[in-house]
């Protein structure tokens, strides 16, 4: 897939990369099982987490050499929200769009909300049937981590229909694989998730789509490669190294349609996605109305610009921990120094 070039050894031969299972760990899936990381000499073992905090605490602990992250990770471990301070860098994008606002069948019936191409006619039929309805408890959404765009994307959808997050729902946080479970047994009225999980619950009839990420916060960011600070400083060969390996699997991936099945079938291993993506007959990328993107221009290059939509609700979730936001450490997560370096060489 990929041919060596000439450049500094990888201080490390062998690393460990976590992810949890969804589309968007395609490139790391990829760069391991189609010889882009071999070819850069590196020898990358993926090790599949299904929590968030868990993942986010192996690669503070270094348990984990670098991981698939939820885009405002980084930000949110560099200023000790949830966890320790560590300071932590997004060196790549790994994807842009990709979560879905999935209410349960039930409710959807009940509220009349629909997917359309305005998130608010959804969202405010939902208040409306909230404001008018006798219920005996607040529906349950749950989204994936408390600093998240899922999070963020959710309430922003709720205020689009007048719903007060606080008072008009109870909002839980559940790792992405529980998300179709919860909702078909009950636990949960609706989530916020990345894909495959959205079109998962619509295909197994427990849930519908009545938003996207890509409606609420056009092409943003959502995941990216995240290495502590530290990691990055002692291996600057292998972080170059495992950037371009990553580049070369995005690069295949946009090649043709039979490389995406090709990836789709690797997602579909046991150790990575299974099960999950067997409702998918493709990996349709950047189709509407998810709009998921793994490659194209400008793709997988971070800049502290594209994190400006999480970095406001994330300072005042800083600032209500009596906390101050510095804007230079969103400057330093998502510097692109070390991709345009990797990239020049």
């Amino acid at each position: 897939m990929s041919h060596p070039q000439h450049h500094a050894s990888p201080e490390l031969a062998q690393i460990t990369l976590g992810f949890v299972p969804l589309l968007d760990a395609a490139l790391l899936i990829v760069a391991r099982e189609g010889g882009c990381f071999a070819a850069q000499g590196l020898d990358v073992t993926l090790s599949r987490e299904n929590a968030w905090a868990t993942l986010r605490d192996k690669v503070a602990a270094g348990l984990l050499d670098g991981a698939q992250m939820l885009a405002p990770m980084p930000l949110a471990m560099s200023l000790g929200l949830g966890r320790a301070p560590c300071d932590t860098l997004a060196p790549l994008l790994l994807s842009r769009n990709g979560n879905t606002v999935t209410l349960s069948a039930t409710l959807c019936e009940a509220s009349g909300a629909a997917l359309g191409n305005d998130p608010g006619q959804s969202a405010l039929a939902l208040g409306n049937w909230l404001r008018g309805a006798a219920s005996e408890r607040r529906p349950r959404l749950a989204m994936v981590y408390p600093y998240s765009c899922q999070h963020y994307q959710l309430r922003e959808w709720l205020t689009l229909g007048d719903i007060a997050p606080e008072r008009d729902v109870e909002l839980v946080a559940l790792p992405p694989p529980r998300m179709v479970e919860a909702l078909r047994s009950g636990q949960i009225d609706g989530f916020c998730a990345g894909e495959p999980w959205g079109t998962l619950a619509r295909h197994c009839g427990a849930g519908r789509l009545v938003a996207t990420g890509d409606q609420l916060w056009p092409d943003h960011p959502e995941k990216v490669l995240g290495v502590t600070r530290s990691w990055a400083e002692h291996y600057p060969a292998t972080l170059a190294a495992l950037l371009r390996g990553l580049v070369a699997a995005s690069e295949w991936l946009a090649a043709s349609p039979e490389n995406r099945h090709q990836a789709l079938a690797w997602l579909a291993l046991p150790p990575y996605l299974d099960h999950s993506v067997r409702h998918l007959e493709s990996l349709e990328l950047n189709a509407a109305p998810i709009r998921q993107r793994l490659y194209g221009a400008g793709m997988l290059r971070p800049t502290p610009q594209d994190a400006l939509h999480f970095a406001e609700p994330i300072a005042r979730q800083l600032e209500a921990l009596d906390g101050r936001f510095d804007p230079g450490q969103l400057a330093a997560c998502y510097s692109p120094v070390h991709f345009d370096a990797a990239a020049h060489h």
